[in-house]
């Protein structure tokens, strides 16, 4: 499937071809202090089927969980996350799917790093929810 999308300000824009089963959910406490969330929600997308169409990408390097070092890919004018990859090999990218303009469309089919999940996320339908701001 063909998406397109941008960040926050409209800086960066892209397109990538993704497999919309393999959309997933994680939980990892990076996704969380990076996201400002309880999760973020993305998929692997291999580095030749994305292409950057407008602007420049910054890059934020740490070492993960799992001790390899990541790079994150963000907008350096409005600080939204476009993916995660690999620091040095960069095969693949975790794009975020909250950038896609089709991200209504799709649906996650998995949940990874779900012991870093918060106790609440999966009784969200409980809580009162409202369309708009109050």
């Amino acid at each position: 499937m063909k998406i397109d999308g941008a960040c926050l300000c409209g800086s960066i824009q892209y397109e990538a071809v993704i497999d919309p089963a393999a959309i997933l959910v994680c939980h990892c406490t990076d996704c969380q202090i990076n996201g400002g969330g309880a999760f973020r929600w993305g998929t692997l997308v291999p580095r030749d089927d994305f292409t950057l169409l407008a602007g420049t990408l910054k890059f934020y390097r740490k070492t993960a969980a799992s001790g390899r070092e990541r790079a994150v890919a963000f907008c350096g004018d409005c600080g939204t996350s476009l993916y995660g990859t690999q620091a040095d090999t960069a095969e693949t990218y975790s794009l975020r799917i909250g950038t896609a303009r089709q991200a209504r469309s799709l649906r996650p089919s998995l949940q990874i790093w779900h012991g870093s999940a918060y106790d609440w996320t999966d009784q969200l339908d409980e809580v009162p929810a409202l369309d708009t701001q109050p």
